[in-house]
């Protein structure tokens, strides 16, 4: 009889093997759907689509009925594997060499069958009789625009009685070993263009002309180099990164009229988005202060920052990685975001998965080894959890 970390292994390599590139499922759902019905978990498949957007099939599979409810999240899409050439192994065949697991989206596909074997041995070994309810929720669009998945599966999990309590979503979480770090939140990202407009000319000229470059470098130089913030306790420093500058001006004896430039900045608990705006024009007016430049400031719609505030539910999980690993786990709210972003408005959410060392690169990759370890973590949590949280579902 094959163990939970077995299983897990074999799930995710079919897993791989769907090139379910977002917004394509690609037969991954049903890779789930079918072993989570046997062991007698409730499936619903779940289609969402807005206008304008991709059409995106996703699943919650339950067993077990009323509090506590604990959550595992999770997402079946990928990013596009890129130049084949640049991959040792293929990326959709799932190859396994020396111990380690090779396919796009390895760390991440991986969670959700170390969850799933995780909570079929549980219910299995309580003869499906789980004092409160296991989910598992797993969308097709994490890695897109996050429109028909998550958000739109919590909101149907809340109108028919299915709110989690709690919830555990397995993003890679650990920079190069498996139980270094539990994430109990994330930044807030906000998108932003920069356009700094001149006078066009001749660049034999330039008394007669008003250059938008030279404004837009010494405002990005200025931005660059006036910090936002230190940090705070559970946040790194916000920080600003420039995304891109375009002038769009193939000629090279003429002054351009404007110059664009896109920026990204990752924000901790110490700012607000609102306050951002006001900061950001604030400077780049007083940068451009005396010249004859003008500029618009536009930005896209936020990810706000989030935190989990330390409690009962990252000590459970610390105390089974600490069990199955030996190390103690950190907490911290590094990386890019993640549909924590959408959990943390419906109940307490951490992070924890896999190595961030290869992913998103040629040759992602997954340790065997890891693999079985996480499954095992996630094993001992579940019981952890509800030996704890058995009727008291409130308790943080």
């Amino acid at each position: 009889m094959s163990t939970p970390g077995e299983k897990a292994i074999a799930l995710a390599q079919g897993l791989i093997r769907c090139p379910s590139v977002t917004p394509k499922d690609a037969g991954a759902l049903d890779v789930l759907i079918e072993p989570l019905k046997k062991a007698r978990f409730v499936c619903d498949r779940l289609t969402f689509a807005e206008e304008g957007t991709p059409t995106i099939d996703n699943l919650v599979a339950r067993m077990g009925d009323g509090p506590p409810h604990l959550c595992f999240a999770g997402h079946t899409d990928v990013v596009p594997p890129g130049d084949d050439q640049l991959w040792s192994h293929p990326p959709f065949a799932a190859e396994i060499t020396d111990g380690v697991l090779y396919g796009r989206g390895a760390p991440t596909r991986a969670r959700s069958p170390a969850s799933r074997a995780a909570a079929m041995d549980y219910a299995k070994a309580k003869n499906r009789e789980i004092e409160g309810t296991i989910s598992l929720l797993i969308t097709g669009d994490e890695e897109g625009p996050s429109i028909n998945g998550t958000k739109k599966v919590l909101k149907w999990m809340e109108q028919n009685g299915l709110k989690p309590d709690h919830c555990i979503v397995g993003e890679p979480s650990n920079a190069t070993a498996l139980g270094e770090v539990i994430k109990i939140g994330r930044r807030g990202s906000l998108n932003g263009r920069l356009k700094v407009s001149g006078q066009q000319g001749h660049v034999a000229y330039p008394h007669l002309a008003a250059n938008p470059v030279k404004g837009i470098i010494e405002v990005l130089a200025k931005l660059y180099d006036t910090p936002l913030d230190y940090g705070s306790a559970h946040f790194s420093p916000s920080n600003l990164e420039v995304t891109s500058i375009d002038v769009d001006n193939p000629a090279t004896n003429v002054i351009p009229a404007s110059a664009e430039a896109k920026f990204n900045i990752r924000f901790n608990d110490r700012q607000r988005p609102d306050g951002l705006h006001t900061l950001l024009h604030e400077e780049i007016s007083q940068t451009l202060a005396g010249t004859e430049l003008k500029f618009t400031l536009d930005f896209d719609p936020p990810g706000d920052v989030f935190i989990t505030e330390p409690g009962a539910l990252d000590a459970l999980l610390s105390e089974a990685v600490n069990e199955i690993t030996g190390k103690t786990p950190t907490l911290n709210t590094d990386g890019g975001t993640s549909d924590a972003r959408f959990i943390k408005d419906y109940c307490p959410v951490v992070e924890f998965g896999l190595t961030t060392e290869t992913i998103h690169k040629a040759d992602e990759n997954a340790k065997i080894a890891d693999l079985e370890q996480l499954t095992a973590i996630y094993r001992r949590f579940i019981e952890r959890y509800f030996e704890a949280f058995a009727g008291n579902p409130d308790g943080r």
